[in-house]
């Protein structure tokens, strides 16, 4: 009797477990949802109350208008060079710049590298205008320099890969010395092959901060053929009104190419949130 009222005490535990999971899941989805619907609605089907989640006449079309509206196809562009470019910059320089914290042993290794951490705790906002004065007089403002180059390296890459480092057994890379490898040889055929997990999380975390960004490059872009797709999707916005059917269009395919980048390496990216930051 006292055995089936505890078996009995765990399922209700874990039907509140799974109903709260589940309520908090819809919750997170449930904007995305929407947002989908909404870029299939009619114009007065989204202003319509009580609200309605589901249109009463998909409009496919909005995805056509939203491309014939502004120039997508480049914004999409401009905004998978950027995206691109500055992921594989942050995997090499952060890779070697971990390898380097992790393994070389050089005077004031530790001190510099939690002065490097400590540039973390510095917000955004407050790096920006120094880094746009400085792009300022080298003439690399409305270009993609201006858009790249400051990406190109990371504190948080630096450590999140460093941390990943340091759970790999030296004896792979003594080994790897003992054969006459040098160090760059270690690191690229040792340490960067045992290193995906991590290097697909830096990616994922990479790519989607930079194809999202939209105050950067709002400050240094001024021509329209250099707009990212963040920037193109304001053109649907104006002082008194809003396209949101284009909008929310836009935003759709908006978030595609993270979404397909996350749904190519989720492997990876779940591997390096649980293995990485194991070691201090």
């Amino acid at each position: 009797m006292d055995i089936d009222f505890r078996k009995s005490s765990h399922i209700v535990k874990d039907i509140i477990l799974h109903v709260i999971i589940y309520a908090l899941a819809l919750a997170t989805i449930a904007p995305f949802i929407w947002m989908l619907l909404t870029s299939v609605k009619d114009i007065g089907d989204i202003f319509v109350y009580p609200p309605k989640w589901l249109p009463s006449k998909f409009h496919f079309e909005n995805y056509a208008r939203a491309f014939q509206a502004a120039p997508f196809g480049r914004y999409y562009l401009n905004s998978l060079i950027v995206a691109c470019t500055v992921t594989l910059g942050q995997l090499i320089t952060c890779s070697m710049a971990a390898y380097a914290f992790a393994r070389l042993q050089f005077k004031g290794r530790d001190v510099l590298f939690y002065i490097f951490l400590g540039t973390m705790m510095i917000p955004y906002q407050v790096t920006m205008i120094p880094s746009f004065m400085v792009l300022y007089w080298l003439g690399w403002v409305d270009s993609y320099q201006a858009m790249i180059v400051p990406g190109l390296a990371s504190a948080f890459g630096t450590f999140l890969l460093r941390q990943f480092f340091l759970t790999i057994p030296k004896e792979l890379e003594e080994a790897a010395y003992i054969d006459g490898c040098g160090k760059f040889r270690v690191l690229w055929q040792i340490i960067i092959p045992l290193s995906k997990p991590a290097l697909a999380t830096l990616a994922i975390f990479t790519f989607m901060g930079t194809f999202n960004d939209f105050i950067w490059a709002l400050i240094v872009v001024n021509s329209d053929h250099l707009r990212t797709v963040q920037l193109g999707l304001a053109i649907f916005r104006d002082r008194y009104i809003t396209d949101w059917d284009l909008l929310m269009a836009g935003s759709v395919m908006a978030t595609l190419p993270v979404l397909i980048v996350f749904f190519f390496a989720q492997k990876y990216f779940i591997k390096g949130i649980t293995l990485s930051g194991i070691k201090g």
